[in-house]
């Protein structure tokens, strides 16, 4: 029995026991509004409800009285073995074995769907992050930024949203001729520009792009530019695109910023020139000293934003314009901005953005800021020269111990990594210890398989050994786990549940075997274990697929 189930009893109890006082209560009860909980104390049994202190009120009794009419009737449910009432009126439930093992079988059959849920399902989200800027490697910062926003994004996903996974290249605009003149003086074997970008990433750019087009120095001066521009941003998006594929992290659309620019083959306008006409059909566009100006702080804004400049210059807000309707306009009901922690700023000017465009700032938009990351002893980029990279961190940490560790945290905390225990093979080391434990099924699974035990027999009501009522419970948690996780946009919870299940888990290695010891015969208790131990290796399975790390077999 599921929680779902449980809290469909519920109802089915207290429905008719409203009634009974002819209070009406019931009308428009569901069981959604009869949440359950796992008690800490597992003496207190596997669930708990506080359904009667909820409703004692609007039905007229007393919440303990009330609770005790609930726990006489639920008695009565198949499945479940006994139901006492604590305190001022908390419903602790207890299952029988047979009731809560028939998890076991559920999970093994649903496989990589297991907790999958519908709680994000008509959401049509458009997820940006990372949006590193296309004139350098990615840095340490843009590492949690991909790490936390491709998880979002698999959370999202699993629980039924329909969701573009977007990459916003900032591609126009003075550091894009700035680039193009760093990698065209190293061309040339010329200095840096005073305002150029340095590292020997930029002499190796220069060096493929004029093997690319051996001829450039012979062409005029601003053919030479665009040429070293154009290419070498294409080679270091190139690479930029490869690091995030590297790090397990997949983006559906790269959006380009000069696409905003762009005018149409017959001198169309942009969809930065739209931008504005749109926001002035919504009324939140006036002129002022020459300049158009949209009234940003009828929508919280601590100050009206320029949109274009006296000089008929766009200013970056139209680009950001022009971007968020361009988003509504493929679909995207709701969008979610991923930002650094230097871009606190963005936060009202976004919002104010969609309530300048017609939509509800506190339901369209939510933007996100992360804060930033430090690995103890890591040495800036040899190539780069001043960051940290993404491809030096993961040559170093591993993939796994970077993705696990970088979603471990809530996006909004600091965050200091520690490479001396991301590397230990212990487990003081966090996905060591969850990947160990998932590599342990496949080997008791292994070991079965050796021994004759298989999945023949499933008897669940001979799972009653505490640790195994201890992990049914936690393993039941998975489908919530993951729905509240995409809910409130923190893939923290699913690391942390993966880390209890964890030692749930290697709690239960310890006290139950799934092989018979010495002559022993295989019975319906290994063979049913077997579907338990299996189970438990499809979660961690699963709750590792969301943060995108691997579910190793073996280590």
């Amino acid at each position: 029995m599921n929680p779902e189930a449980l809290s469909a009893a519920l109802l089915a109890v207290i429905a008719p026991l409203a009634e009974a006082r002819r209070a009406g209560s019931s009308e428009g009860l569901t069981a959604a509004d009869l949440p359950l909980d796992r008690p800490k104390n597992r003496d207190h049994g596997d669930w708990a409800s506080n359904a009667a202190l909820k409703l004692a009120k609007v039905v007229g009794a007393n919440p303990r009285d009330f609770a005790a009419e609930i726990a006489t009737s639920l008695a009565s449910t198949p499945g479940i073995a006994g139901v006492e009432v604590a305190g001022p009126g908390f419903i602790n439930i207890r299952l029988d074995a047979a009731a809560a093992g028939a998890l076991a079988r559920t999970i093994v059959e649903a496989g990589a769907a297991f907790g999958t849920n519908d709680s994000q399902r008509g959401q049509t989200i458009n997820l940006e992050f990372v949006s590193a800027n296309p004139t350098g490697p990615m840095h340490i910062g843009h590492t949690r930024w991909a790490a936390l926003g491709d998880s979002m994004a698999r959370l999202l996903l699993a629980s039924g949203a329909t969701l573009v996974r977007e990459f916003y290249v900032n591609d126009a605009g003075a550091q894009m001729e700035r680039f193009g003149r760093s990698v065209l003086a190293a061309i040339k074997g010329e200095p840096t520009p005073e305002d150029g970008y340095p590292g020997a990433y930029i002499d190796e750019l220069a060096q493929r792009v004029q093997a690319a087009v051996p001829g450039i120095l012979d062409l005029g001066e601003d053919e030479q530019l665009t040429i070293a521009r154009d290419r070498g941003y294409e080679l270091q998006l190139g690479d930029l695109q490869a690091s995030l594929v590297k790090f397990n992290v997949h983006f559906d659309v790269f959006f380009s910023e000069r696409t905003l620019h762009a005018k149409g083959a017959a001198g169309e306008p942009s969809l930065v020139d739209e931008a504005v006409d749109r926001l002035r059909a919504q009324g939140h566009v006036f002129d002022a000293d020459g300049a158009v100006w949209v009234r940003t702080t009828d929508f919280g804004d601590d100050k009206d934003r320029v949109i274009r400049r006296s000089n008929g210059e766009y200013t970056y807000f139209a680009a950001d314009a022009a971007y968020y309707l361009n988003k509504t306009d493929r679909g995207f009901a709701h969008k979610i901005y991923l930002l650094g922690a230097d871009h606190h700023g963005y936060v009202h000017r976004l919002k104010a953005l969609a309530g300048a465009a017609g939509d509800d700032p506190d339901t369209d938009i939510e933007v996100l800021i992360g804060q930033l990351v430090s690995v103890n002893g890591a040495r800036l980029s040899k190539r780069a020269g001043n960051i940290i990279e993404l491809d030096d961190l993961r040559d170093w940490l591993g993939t796994d111990a970077l993705r696990y560790s970088l979603g471990r945290y809530p996006a909004d905390s600091p965050l200091t990594l520690d490479p001396e225990v991301l590397q230990k093979r212990t487990n003081d080391n966090p996905v060591f210890y969850v990947q160990y434990a998932h590599a342990r099924t496949h080997n008791v699974g292994r070991n079965a398989a050796d021994t004759g035990v298989k999945r023949d027999i499933f008897a669940p009501e001979l799972l009653t050994h505490e640790t195994e009522s201890a992990l049914l419970g936690a393993l039941q948690e998975f489908p919530r786990i993951v729905a509240f996780a995409a809910e409130v946009r923190e893939p923290h919870r699913v690391a942390r549940y993966l880390e209890e299940l964890a030692g749930l888990y290697h709690r239960w290695y310890d006290n139950c075997r799934v092989t018979p010891l010495g002559d022993e015969e295989v019975t319906d208790v290994h063979r049913t274990r077997l579907w338990l131990n299996d189970a438990t290796g499809q979660v961690l399975r699963n709750g590792l697929d969301l943060l995108g790390v691997s579910a190793p077999e073996r280590m």
